[in-house]
């Protein structure tokens, strides 16, 4: 038997810069958008003129000094002294067009690929399942894909535009040196350039290491801000101002260590590679200045190689932060990567056709479900809701009523028997097509930061303003808007919260109605309001109901005592189920709920 893959080689592996660049190479030279390809080409083609220009401008400055210092037999191309002086000035001016032109020509290409790759992340993340919703972190999956998307832009930039570069004016410096002057120039620049570039590396991955630790705490105080902020009240309920400030503090107190030991390498990298290219520098000049005393060599020639030695210093010392940015660019996108390798826990099949409601019926088929799998929710829970009724389920907290409902939705998969609409398994239909036919009133309804127009409208796509305010009227909530200054176009604020508990909820009954499905799921619809607008939309959710099959997830008995049929839910199994006198003269648990209810209200 093979030995159990090590999780943490895999985490390693997964996180490995080659796997970054193969899921990123595809955006650079995809096959079905021979533009991109064609505009790549070009930008390499202006790469290598403006590197040719580069390389060649130090010997016009060469024939330039020789000019005036006259150690020159005959000026470069006979130009003269201004001549050549005039030529450098060109040469230099069209090596910067030629690069901000290959700039100009590559930056479509990086905005198609940042696009692409922040639309594909961003559907993935509507396309993972509830579950990772509610365990994930806002604040620091936020981070993750801005960091990524950038990382993204920085490493298709700089790497193919920059590293390749600077490997390619090396080698022709290299053998101009070699060409023109004594192989020790070369040997001095090459023993240079070999321990500039593995002290760099080397350095710069001991600050990777440090420099995704900050990371970590960037991402930490990000998620306790955000989270703090998004609890608002709650912080203000509690008088934990100064707790929360204390706790975000201390997150960023370890984010502060960690910038520093940042900082600190950082200053260390910098000064050795300045005396590692100083010391170069200065070699290759020595020898150039005994040359030029011997007379092998002329005043020309000193400057020339002075000239291709700050030449090659410059994009060396953007070397170190040209690596240490692609190897920090591979960390971030190894994590957006990460995050669109999570799995999708609730997927349409392959070929799976749309859901075909002919009636809306639902069925549940000793359906067993469970979060987790030493606690299972639901025990063999079997139903029928008939096409056109109205079901109620009732029940204790915890006794799986809203799990159906999440399992109706799909949210879930059941984890055992089935659940049918129109004799369909749901799990062999498209999401999609699910979804379209089932409209949802949660417990908890929460808004877009938008307009209450847009909130309303966002129950189907084109809505007209005629359409939502016939939605509003049907939820009691038209002639409030209109109360408003602004009417429709009243700001919700972050979540809602600019409205009531029940105005919120009569917004979302009014999106729900202009959707309007054939299956209906209120779960718990009508618990933010008060007696008298619950009897009011219980009016409005009736005459929405008419023709639909409709399943209602309460907890006040009284709104559903008129349900064709009430089922009631106990840990996870179904104890009764009738209508509602039928149950009150059963005299079981629904009759102990509803009189319980009834003496607390009367109270």
């Amino acid at each position: 038997m093979s030995p159990a893959p090590d999780p943490e080689l895999h985490a390693d592996e997964r996180r490995s810069g080659m796997r970054t660049i193969r899921k990123v190479a595809p955006y650079l030279w995809p096959d079905d958008q021979p533009w991109v390809k064609r505009r790549v080409v070009g930008a390499l083609l202006l790469l290598l003129l403006s590197k040719l220009i580069a390389v060649g401008t130090p010997i016009l400055y060469k024939g330039a000094v020789d000019a005036l210092a006259k150690d020159g037999a005959v000026p470069v191309l006979a130009l003269g002294a201004v001549g050549l002086t005039v030529a450098y000035g060109v040469a230099r001016l069209l090596n910067v067009g030629f690069q901000q032109l290959r700039d100009a020509v590559f930056a479509p290409v990086t905005q198609r690929a940042l696009r692409q790759l922040a639309l594909e992340t961003f559907g993935h993340i509507h396309r993972l399942s509830l579950r990772y919703h509610i365990s994930r972190r806002t604040g620091g999956l936020s981070r993750i894909i801005e960091r990524g998307v950038k990382g993204v832009e920085f490493l298709l930039r700089f790497m193919l535009l920059s590293v390749g570069p600077l490997i390619l004016e090396l080698l022709l410096v290299a053998i101009i040196l070699t060409t023109l002057f004594d192989v020790w120039y070369l040997a001095i620049v090459s023993v240079t350039i070999a321990l500039y570039v593995w002290f760099t590396f080397k350095v710069t991955e001991w600050r990777v290491k440090l420099r995704r630790e900050m990371n970590d705490q960037d991402t930490d105080a990000n998620q306790k801000a955000i989270d703090s902020l998004l609890n608002y009240e709650t912080v203000k309920y509690f008088g934990a101002e100064a707790r929360e400030a204390e706790r975000y503090d201390g997150a960023m107190r370890q984010y502060e260590q960690a910038a520093l030991k940042t900082s600190y390498s950082l200053a260390f990298l910098n000064f050795g590679q300045s005396l590692l290219i100083t010391a170069g520098l200065v070699g290759v000049m020595v020898l150039a200045a005994l040359g030029v005393q011997a007379g092998t060599l002329t005043v020309g020639d000193f400057v020339m190689v002075n000239a291709y030695m700050i030449q090659i210093t410059i994009p060396l010392n953007f070397l170190g932060t040209v690596y240490r940015e692609i190897r920090q660019s591979l960390v971030d996108m190894g994590e957006m990567f990460d995050l669109l390798e999570q799995p999708t826990e609730v997927a349409d099949r392959p070929g799976a056709p749309d859901l075909a409601v002919t009636g809306g019926a639902i069925e549940l088929r000793d359906v067993r479900f469970s979060y987790d799998p030493d606690r299972e929710i639901l025990k063999g829970v079997s139903l029928t809701v008939p096409a056109a009724r109205t079901v109620a389920i009732v029940g204790a907290t915890g006794s799986g009523k809203s799990t159906i409902g999440r399992l109706l939705f799909r949210f879930y998969d059941v984890t055992g028997g089935a659940l049918l609409i129109d004799g369909q398994d749901i799990r062999e239909v498209t999401q999609q097509s699910l979804h379209a036919a089932i409209g949802v009133v949660p417990q908890d309804t929460v808004l877009f930061n938008d307009t209450i127009r847009y909130n309303i409208a966002y129950g189907r796509d084109g809505a007209t303003q005629a359409d939502v305010e016939t939605a509003a009227a049907a939820a009691q909530i038209h002639q409030f808007i209109m109360s408003l200054p602004d009417g429709y176009d009243t700001m919700v604020g972050e979540r809602g919260l600019k409205l009531s508990g029940g105005e919120k909820q009569r917004v979302g009954i009014a999106r729900t109605l202009l959707k309007n499905p054939p299956i209906l799921l209120l779960d718990e619809a009508t618990s933010a309001l008060d007696t008298e607008t619950e009897q009011e939309i219980k009016g409005a959710l009736a005459q929405a109901g008419q023709g639909r099959t409709v399943i209602t997830i309460a907890h006040r008995l009284s709104t559903i005592a008129e349900a064709d049929r009430i089922v009631v839910l106990e840990r996870g199994e179904i104890v009764e189920q009738g209508t509602h006198d039928e149950l009150l003269a059963r005299g079981g648990r629904y009759a102990q709920l509803w009189y319980r209810q009834q003496t607390d209200e009367a109270a």
